[in-house]
C-alpha cells in the first residue's frame, strides 16, 4: 500500500446506521490511486460516488474498512487532501487573491508570500486579471478556476472533485477541463474526480472507476490509454465511449427502479 496515494480497502458507509432510515451507500470497496494518478468515479446518480470523496477527504467516517492517504489512516479533513465541490464555495467578501491565499494565512504564511503565491496560481487557471475581483463580478466557469486555485494553494497531495463543472454550460465546461489537466500536470498531485458524464471521463481520466448501483461497488476498472488531448472522434476513443455506455446502462435502469419504488 505504501506505493499508493490512496488506498481503500474493504469500505463500507452506512447513513444513519441502527434507524428505520438507515441506507448502505457503499458496500465492501477497495481501490487504489498512484502517486499523479487521475481517476474518475463513474456511476449513476445515488451510488456512492460523493460519499466516498467525503470519506476520502475526511469530512465523514467510514462505517467499516480501512482508508489510507500516503500510508497514513485517514482519520478527518487535513492540508494533503483538497475538496472541490459543484458550487464554487468562495467567500463573497474576499477578492480572489485573498479567497486563494485564505489557507495560507491560516498557516502563517507571511503577506507577500501569500500574495506572489497566489497570483501565481491565478495565472495559471487563467485568472491573472481577476485578482481584485468578488466572487459575485465573476462567471460560474471563472469562480470554479478560482476554487481550483485556491484548492491548488496548499500543495495537496490528493485532489477531490465532486462534479465541479456540472453546471456549467458545454463550452465553458471543454475550457474548464483544460485548465484543470494543465493545473493537475503541473502539481503533480492525485485526482479523484466524480461525474455522470462519459463524455467528461474520458476527456480527464488515466482510469474510470464504474459503480454499480447503490449499494456502491466497483463494477469494472476502465483504462484509457489515450494520449492527451483527446479527440471524442478517435475509433478507440469511440469504442470505449460504447463500452462506458453499455457498462452503465444496467446500472442506471436499477437505480431508476430504486427511486420509483422508494416514491
Amino acid at each position: 500500500m505504501a506505493d499508493h496515494m490512496i488506498s481503500l480497502r474493504g469500505v463500507h458507509k452506512v447513513w444513519n446506521p441502527g434507524t428505520p432510515k438507515a441506507l448502505t451507500a457503499i458496500e465492501d470497496l477497495s481501490l487504489d490511486v498512484a502517486p499523479g494518478e487521475f481517476v474518475v468515479l463513474l456511476g449513476p446518480s445515488g451510488c456512492g460516488k460523493s460519499s466516498l470523496l467525503y470519506l476520502v477527504a475526511g469530512l465523514e467516517a467510514a462505517t467499516a474498512g480501512q482508508l489510507l492517504c500516503d500510508g497514513h489512516p485517514i482519520t478527518g479533513p487535513a492540508p494533503d487532501r483538497g475538496m472541490i465541490f459543484q458550487e464554487a464555495s468562495l467567500y463573497p467578501w474576499l477578492t480572489i487573491a485573498d479567497n486563494v491565499s485564505f489557507g495560507l494565512k491560516l498557516q502563517g504564511l507571511g503577506a507577500a508570500e501569500c500574495k506572489q503565491r497566489a497570483q501565481e496560481l491565478l495565472v495559471k487557471v487563467g485568472l491573472a486579471d481577476a485578482a481584485d475581483k468578488r466572487p459575485d463580478e465573476l462567471s460560474g466557469g471563472m469562480r470554479q478556476r478560482a476554487a481550483l486555485a485556491r484548492a491548488l494553494a496548499m500543495q495537496p497531495k490528493v485532489l477531490l472533485m465532486d462534479e465541479p463543472f456540472a453546471a456549467l454550460d458545454i463550452q465553458t465546461r471543454a475550457k474548464m477541463q483544460g485548465h484543470l489537466q494543465d493545473a493537475w500536470r503541473a502539481s503533480g498531485a492525485s485526482v479523484l474526480l466524480v461525474t455522470h458524464s462519459i463524455d467528461e471521463a474520458l476527456a480527464l481520466a488515466d482510469r474510470i472507476v464504474v459503480f454499480t448501483a447503490r449499494p456502491g461497488r466497483v463494477k469494472q476498472i476502465v483504462p484509457v490509454d489515450l494520449p492527451r488531448p483527446r479527440s471524442p472522434r478517435d475509433a478507440q476513443h469511440i469504442a470505449l465511449h460504447q463500452h462506458l455506455a453499455d457498462l452503465l446502462a444496467d446500472e442506471v435502469d436499477r437505480a431508476f427502479l430504486e427511486q420509483e419504488s422508494a416514491a
